[in-house]
């Protein structure tokens, strides 16, 4: 007796719960924004890529700008988890400072194409999206003055928390345009972390 043809159920077909089907929408379209611009992407394209069509799309995401700005926030606070995670289990200030560049430049290597989304020039163009890409900085900023233990002010604190996310940033950025012969993420996390952690040991007040 001939056995019946097992035929596997396309994406389109597929129901899944509405956290997850928004988890995979959220993923595939970071794929389809980090290879060209947001104006170069349009929301077909999208829900082509996620395998379901666009009215299950706009079911999730009102306008292409609305999925935009939620990919940014999404890849900010990704990203701000990793630290906050990496730094609570540190056993010193020294630590804390070593394990934060460590988590951060992971990130940037096992997530490039998040990375470059949030702090593109693409990203930084459109004044809605600079404000979203500023507002995850802000986020960053916080996990880091909150580990700078000196006696300070809360405005000289912050001050610093900006200048050590803006000093992972504009490494990381560097480390991007390298592709041939990246110095290791370890040996990255090492030297930064001795470079500022010689500047906040000798944070004091003005």
């Amino acid at each position: 007796m001939a056995q019946p043809t097992v035929v596997a159920a396309s994406p389109r077909a597929t129901r899944l719960p509405a956290a997850v089907r928004r988890r995979q929408l959220l993923d595939t379209a970071l794929t389809v924004f980090s290879d060209r611009s947001y104006h170069a992407v349009s929301m077909d394209e999208v829900a082509e890529a996620a395998g379901v069509t666009k009215p299950v799309l706009y079911q999730h995401f009102g306008s292409k700008r609305a999925l935009y700005l939620e990919l940014l926030s999404d890849v900010g606070a990704q990203l701000g988890e990793a630290l906050a995670k990496a730094t609570a289990q540190a056993a010193s200030p020294h630590e804390q400072v070593e394990r934060g560049f460590r988590a951060y430049f992971r990130f940037v290597q096992d997530h490039e194409a998040a990375f470059r989304l949030l702090f593109s020039g693409g990203a930084r163009r459109d004044p809605e999206f600079r404000h979203a890409a500023r507002r995850v900085e802000d986020g960053l900023a916080q996990v880091v003055a909150s580990l700078i233990d000196a006696d300070i002010d809360d405005d000289h604190r912050h001050q610093l928390a900006y200048g050590v996310v803006g000093l992972a940033e504009a490494t990381s950025r560097h480390w991007l345009s390298r592709p041939a012969g990246r110095t290791d993420p370890e040996v990255l996390a090492k030297r930064m972390a001795q470079l500022a952690w010689a500047g906040l040991r000798g944070v004091s007040r003005d």
